[in-house]
């Protein structure tokens, strides 16, 4: 059976819409077509205009990874709690990788690192009603069995290249999907703290020293990572021992090539 196929019926089992392309700009714009209801999946073999933070092109080897986003509609979140969703969403990434044994952090705020190498990158993008998340779309893009990259890439790899096989991608996927309505419920059930304390155990550099390159006055630092606060600002202890909050993009971590 192939992934359309497999995932067509994994869907109608759980629940909710799977919508397979062979080609979008982005399964992010697709997903804005107001025909598209909570849980569902919109996923694309290929991306001609993929997008990552930061504006960044999500650059993806066609029918080897997965790219896809599902729409979550969590009206009851308010918009300045909106980070809780975006930890909740990074999480289930996270639990998918060590599910196939491939250790995974998150690298503040939404990437997902095996080692010093990014294996999955995310968007997502919220709209706001009435001061609360009243439609969210996550588009996420897996590197599951792609080997080789474009090498103006930085340290990126695969759950193929970390292990060495290759891996069934309708696997992968049905796995995601339980662990992001895992954690979705955990969120909506009020365990904030929780879905918090795991973003943090799982956190990428968390207690280390490294360096660091301040986005205001693009001067580098070294420094350690201490907390993430609740808005989703990074608190940093600089060398003097005084403690620094960063918003994304006034913040780039520096990490060589590996």
């Amino acid at each position: 059976m192939d992934l359309k196929q497999r995932l067509k019926h994994f869907a109608a089992a759980a629940g909710f819409g799977f919508y397979y392309f062979d080609e979008l700009t982005s399964t992010n714009d697709e997903a804005r077509d107001p025909r598209y209801e909570a849980g569902d999946v919109i996923l694309a073999e290929r991306q001609s205009r993929g997008r990552g933070q930061k504006g960044n092109r999500w650059s993806s080897e066609s029918g080897v990874n997965l790219t896809f986003s599902v729409i979550l509609c969590p009206g009851f979140l308010p918009a300045e709690r909106q980070f809780r969703l975006l930890q909740s969403v990074a999480l289930a990434v996270a639990d998918t990788l060590d599910a196939f044994d491939v250790p995974a952090r998150i690298k503040w705020p939404n990437d997902i690192y095996a080692g010093d190498r990014k294996a999955v990158g995310m968007l997502i993008e919220n709209d706001l009603s009435n001061g609360c998340i009243a439609r969210s779309i996550a588009g996420i893009g897996i590197n599951v069995n792609q080997t080789e990259f474009d090498p103006s890439l930085p340290n990126p790899t695969s759950l193929a290249r970390e292990r060495g096989q290759s891996f069934d991608r309708g696997a992968v996927f049905e796995t995601f999907y339980r662990k992001m309505s895992s954690r979705f419920a955990m969120l909506e059930c009020g365990e904030e703290q929780q879905l918090a304390q795991d973003y943090l155990e799982r956190m990428y550099g968390l207690d280390e020293r490294r360096i660091y390159i301040d986005g205001r006055s693009g001067k580098r630092f070294e420094g350690v990572i201490r907390h993430v606060l609740p808005s989703g600002e990074l608190e940093v202890e600089h060398a003097d021992g005084s403690l620094h909050r960063y918003l994304f993009k006034e913040i780039e971590y520096v990490i060589e090539s590996v």
